[in-house]
């Protein structure tokens, strides 16, 4: 059985971090390490942390530079064969999402993709990840539904901090294109609420979010082919996404 180091990044995240916490102490049959990265909360986080301590593996609370570098503090201290990274919004579908996943990694996959629960107000929404596969030079996958073996992060390097938005799709498509390998499991590990900076739809948020995907593309796929293939996509994308988002 792997070893799995689940990693929660948070900041002033004293909402939702009880119920994150203690879906993933209360995961059954598997061998869990739990990592919680505080960037230095001034609301009650800490104190949520600290009542829950002897159930944490390691945790820290100190500033930092923002989710990348918080995710990377987690990957050096993790010591598990997979690292899965599940946000302080966000929690584990049932109490054995981890061990049902396990089940399924019998072939030394780098990367195991499952889907995940989008949760908005009017409800939950199911996202089917997909493949790892040519997809991705288009779409990402939500980091909730994925658990990536450790060794990955030692040969492809860990989250590019200059990222605020898109530093998961950076690094998976990083990975991609050093050949790292993917499975697809078509079950549920996870649920996300509509709260992370990536689930923003005012278009301040997707224009941003939308040219660091665009850097992720032109900083990955160097091929004259693919660029005039992006130069068309975005050409088309950001302008029916503009639009999408004025009529909302």
């Amino acid at each position: 059985m792997p070893k799995i180091s689940v990693i929660t990044v948070c900041f002033n995240a004293e909402k939702h971090l009880e119920q994150t916490i203690k879906s993933v102490i209360e995961q059954k049959n598997c061998d869990i390490e739990y990592i919680v990265i505080d960037g230095g909360s001034g609301d009650n986080t800490l104190s949520i942390i600290k009542q829950n301590e002897s159930q944490i593996t390691k945790y820290i609370s100190e500033s930092d530079k923002g989710i990348a570098d918080a995710m990377n503090k987690g990957i050096a201290l993790a010591t598990g064969d997979y690292l899965m990274f599940l946000n302080a919004d966000d929690y584990f579908q049932s109490h054995d999402a981890i061990s049902v996943a396990i089940s399924y990694m019998k072939e030394e996959k780098d990367i195991y993709i499952f889907d995940t629960i989008f949760l908005k107000k009017t409800g939950g929404i199911r996202r089917h990840s997909g493949g790892f596969g040519k997809r991705i030079n288009f779409k990402g996958i939500c980091h909730q539904g994925v658990l990536c073996k450790r060794e990955l992060f030692q040969k492809t390097g860990s989250f590019d901090s200059t990222f605020k938005i898109c530093m998961d799709y950076s690094f998976f498509m990083k990975a991609y294109r050093h050949g790292a390998t993917g499975q697809y499991i078509n079950e549920i590990l996870s649920v996300m609420r509509d709260g992370g900076v990536s689930s923003l739809q005012d278009w301040p948020s997707l224009k941003q979010r939308f040219a660091e995907e665009k850097r992720v593309h032109l900083e990955n796929n160097t091929s004259a082919f693919m660029r005039v293939i992006y130069a068309i996509y975005w050409g088309l994308y950001l302008p029916y996404r503009k639009i999408c988002s004025v009529i909302k």
